[in-house]
Protein backbone atom coordinates (compact mmCIF):
# COMPACT_ATOMS: atom_id res chain seq x y z
CA UNK A 1 0.00 0.00 0.00
CA UNK A 2 2.87 2.33 -1.18
CA UNK A 3 0.18 5.15 -2.25
CA UNK A 4 -1.66 5.17 1.13
CA UNK A 5 -0.21 7.89 3.49
CA UNK A 6 -2.17 7.81 6.57
CA UNK A 7 -3.03 10.99 8.30
CA UNK A 8 -2.61 11.81 12.02
CA UNK A 9 -5.34 12.21 14.39
CA UNK A 10 -5.18 15.35 16.97
CA UNK A 11 -7.82 16.20 19.29
CA UNK A 12 -8.16 19.02 21.85
CA UNK A 13 -10.67 18.70 24.33
CA UNK A 14 -13.43 21.38 26.14
CA UNK A 15 -13.78 20.52 29.33
CA UNK A 16 -17.27 21.46 30.35
CA UNK A 17 -16.76 21.46 34.39
CA UNK A 18 -13.41 23.32 34.28
CA UNK A 19 -14.20 25.37 31.20
CA UNK A 20 -10.90 24.92 29.89
CA UNK A 21 -8.92 23.52 26.69
CA UNK A 22 -6.95 20.72 26.94
CA UNK A 23 -4.83 18.95 24.64
CA UNK A 24 -4.98 15.24 24.90
CA UNK A 25 -2.36 12.52 25.56
CA UNK A 26 -4.59 9.66 25.24
CA UNK A 27 -8.40 8.87 24.70
CA UNK A 28 -10.14 6.86 26.32
CA UNK A 29 -11.85 4.51 23.49
CA UNK A 30 -14.43 1.92 23.67
CA UNK A 31 -15.78 -0.10 20.71
CA UNK A 32 -14.33 2.10 17.89
CA UNK A 33 -16.09 5.20 20.09
CA UNK A 34 -13.60 8.12 21.78
CA UNK A 35 -15.51 8.97 25.15
CA UNK A 36 -13.75 11.09 28.08
CA UNK A 37 -17.35 12.67 30.53
CA UNK A 38 -17.77 16.13 30.69
CA UNK A 39 -15.45 16.86 27.37
CA UNK A 40 -16.39 17.94 23.51
CA UNK A 41 -14.06 16.76 21.32
CA UNK A 42 -12.27 19.19 18.38
CA UNK A 43 -10.51 18.11 15.68
CA UNK A 44 -7.43 19.10 14.48
CA UNK A 45 -8.04 20.54 10.61
CA UNK A 46 -4.69 19.08 9.02
CA UNK A 47 -4.40 23.00 8.49
CA UNK A 48 -2.13 25.81 9.57
CA UNK A 49 -2.70 29.14 10.08
CA UNK A 50 -0.96 32.49 8.96
CA UNK A 51 1.45 32.16 11.97
CA UNK A 52 1.71 28.51 11.85
CA UNK A 53 -0.89 27.88 14.66
CA UNK A 54 -2.95 24.57 14.34
CA UNK A 55 -6.43 25.05 13.11
CA UNK A 56 -8.82 23.04 15.17
CA UNK A 57 -12.87 22.59 14.43
CA UNK A 58 -14.58 25.26 16.31
CA UNK A 59 -11.49 27.91 16.27
CA UNK A 60 -12.32 31.39 15.88
CA UNK A 61 -10.18 32.63 12.62
CA UNK A 62 -9.62 36.17 11.60
CA UNK A 63 -9.38 37.32 7.56
CA UNK A 64 -9.30 40.43 7.93
CA UNK A 65 -11.23 41.99 10.27
CA UNK A 66 -13.82 39.55 9.95
CA UNK A 67 -14.87 36.63 12.81
CA UNK A 68 -15.23 33.16 11.11
CA UNK A 69 -16.04 29.66 12.63
CA UNK A 70 -14.53 26.61 11.71
CA UNK A 71 -16.75 23.86 11.77
CA UNK A 72 -17.33 20.63 9.76
CA UNK A 73 -20.16 20.77 7.27
CA UNK A 74 -21.94 17.65 5.70
CA UNK A 75 -23.16 19.37 2.77
CA UNK A 76 -19.60 19.94 1.45
CA UNK A 77 -18.19 16.85 3.65
CA UNK A 78 -15.50 18.68 4.85
CA UNK A 79 -14.09 21.77 6.69
CA UNK A 80 -16.07 25.25 6.23
CA UNK A 81 -15.42 28.85 7.55
CA UNK A 82 -18.90 29.60 8.46
CA UNK A 83 -19.72 33.32 9.28
CA UNK A 84 -19.33 34.23 13.44
CA UNK A 85 -22.14 36.74 13.30
CA UNK A 86 -24.92 34.97 10.97
CA UNK A 87 -24.07 31.53 11.15
CA UNK A 88 -23.58 31.10 7.34
CA UNK A 89 -21.51 29.04 5.55
CA UNK A 90 -18.84 31.13 3.32
CA UNK A 91 -16.80 29.11 1.54
CA UNK A 92 -14.70 25.42 2.71
CA UNK A 93 -11.56 25.86 4.57
CA UNK A 94 -8.97 24.56 2.04
CA UNK A 95 -4.89 24.71 2.57
CA UNK A 96 -4.83 28.45 0.30
CA UNK A 97 -7.65 30.37 2.25
CA UNK A 98 -6.21 29.03 5.56
CA UNK A 99 -2.70 30.86 5.31
CA UNK A 100 -4.66 34.08 5.14
CA UNK A 101 -6.62 33.37 8.89
CA UNK A 102 -5.20 33.85 12.28
CA UNK A 103 -6.70 31.61 14.57
CA UNK A 104 -7.82 33.43 17.51
CA UNK A 105 -9.01 31.04 20.41
CA UNK A 106 -11.84 28.38 20.44
CA UNK A 107 -15.61 29.05 19.88
CA UNK A 108 -16.02 28.02 23.71
CA UNK A 109 -13.17 30.13 24.94
CA UNK A 110 -14.89 33.24 23.47
CA UNK A 111 -18.31 32.78 24.62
Amino acid sequence: MEFYLPRKLKFKAWNKDTKLLMRLDALPCVKGQLSLRNHIFLQFTGLLDKQQEEIYEMDVVLRNAEKYLVQWNVNYTGWCLTHYESNVVLEQLTPQNAVELRRVCSYFESR
